[in-house]
């Protein structure tokens, strides 16, 4: 039988690997590694509620996935 691996580009894996509370300072330095080229411009994030239901109808249904405040003071939304 062959290994089968979960994608961690799927919103599910996403979540099942970085999405509690032990894994906050994880993310944080994953984040900043790959959107930030390494740099510590993210400094907290909260996980938010994924489902975000579409205002207006025929549009697709949107998932927010990190809302991090970065070292200036920015809140940012970080859509996986």
């Amino acid at each position: 039988m062959a290994t089968v691996f979960i994608n961690p580009k799927t919103d599910f894996a996403f979540k099942k690997i970085f999405g509690s509370k032990q894994s906050k300072d994880i993310l944080i330095s994953f984040l900043n590694a790959i959107v930030y080229n390494e740099q510590d411009i993210i400094q907290d994030l909260v996980i938010l509620d994924p489902y975000q239901a579409p205002r207006i109808k025929g549009i697709k249904d949107s998932y927010l996935d990190v809302k991090a405040t970065l070292v200036d003071g920015t809140t940012v939304i970080i859509e996986m």
